[in-house]
């Protein structure tokens, strides 16, 4: 591993129905990194945008990727270490939210798309509606070997994602 690891940050990434902020969240209970959802940084514009349908286009993206760097730079110089769930579909993307803190680290939720689409269609109060999957996944671009991260099977247990995250990544277990 490289970079400055006086705090650890960490992006649970995949598409929408991938269980980014279920893993996102244990792994904040378990080792005492704070939580951030990506969703809650978005404008209230790309919000309306998706909630009718339309998917974001990456001038949309850019500012929500920048804020979310800047929010994990801030907590860097804080001293705090961070796990934010955040789709990063594209290396693009990753690359801006590696602009922020000396070093991030992703795990890619990945699986088939029937088991995702299931999961939106059973999903209530979340505006990000299944018919964008498919952009979604068009969109995305699996980490490249080049990029700190794992790719784990997101049909494994809630349990099983979070301790191969915490285990693989070596993050510190909170008392």
């Amino acid at each position: 591993m490289t970079g400055d690891r006086s705090t650890r940050h960490v992006v649970v990434m995949g598409v929408s129905g991938a269980g980014k902020t279920t893993v996102a969240q244990g792994v904040a209970a378990l080792t005492g990194l704070t939580f951030a959802e990506a969703d809650e940084f978005h404008s209230v514009a790309n919000v309306a945008r998706m909630r009718a349908g339309v998917p974001l286009d990456d001038a949309a993206r850019w500012p929500w990727l920048r804020s979310l760097a800047d929010w994990m730079a801030a907590r860097h110089r804080e001293g705090v270490s961070t796990v934010l769930a955040c789709s990063a579909l594209r290396r693009s993307y990753r690359d801006v939210l590696r602009q922020g803190p000396p070093a991030v680290d992703f795990v890619h939720l990945a699986g088939p798309s029937e088991v995702i689409r299931e999961r939106l269609t059973l999903r209530s109060g979340h505006y990000m509606p299944a018919s964008l999957l498919d952009s979604q996944t068009a969109t995305l671009e699996p980490l490249c070997p080049d990029e700190q991260g794992l790719v784990l099977d997101l049909r494994l247990s809630t349990d099983e994602l979070i301790t191969k995250t915490v285990n693989h990544l070596a993050l510190p277990h909170h008392p």
